[in-house]
């Protein structure tokens, strides 16, 4: 007769203390970039679905700012500057902020 032994199964807990702390990204309205230009920055540089890129979009259009995602500080810079320099060549004004959670 064979016996079925279970594997032995390890429980790992994250400590928050030890966690990055996140920061959340805020776009800014202006009244030059085009909304098909800002759906696709938040499609392309902060991988949102289509539907959600053009909720954001349209509530920091009527709100005069809206927030994306929340990420570690590093990251959340990273993906701005991107936004930034992308924007920036076409010639927009679109700007994106971070703030601590």
């Amino acid at each position: 007769m064979k016996f079925q032994t279970t594997p032995e199964i390890e429980i790992i807990e994250e400590i928050e203390s030890e966690l990055e702390p996140l920061y959340r990204v805020i776009i800014l309205n202006d009244d030059v970039t085009p909304m098909d230009f800002v759906v696709e920055i938040l499609k392309v540089i902060f991988f949102l679905a289509n539907e959600r890129a053009a909720e954001i979009m349209l509530m920091a259009h009527i709100k005069g700012s809206a927030y994306v995602q929340s990420l570690p500080k590093p990251e959340a810079e990273r993906r701005i500057q991107k936004a930034h320099a992308e924007t920036a060549a076409q010639g927009f004004p679109l700007r994106f902020t971070l703030e601590s959670e």
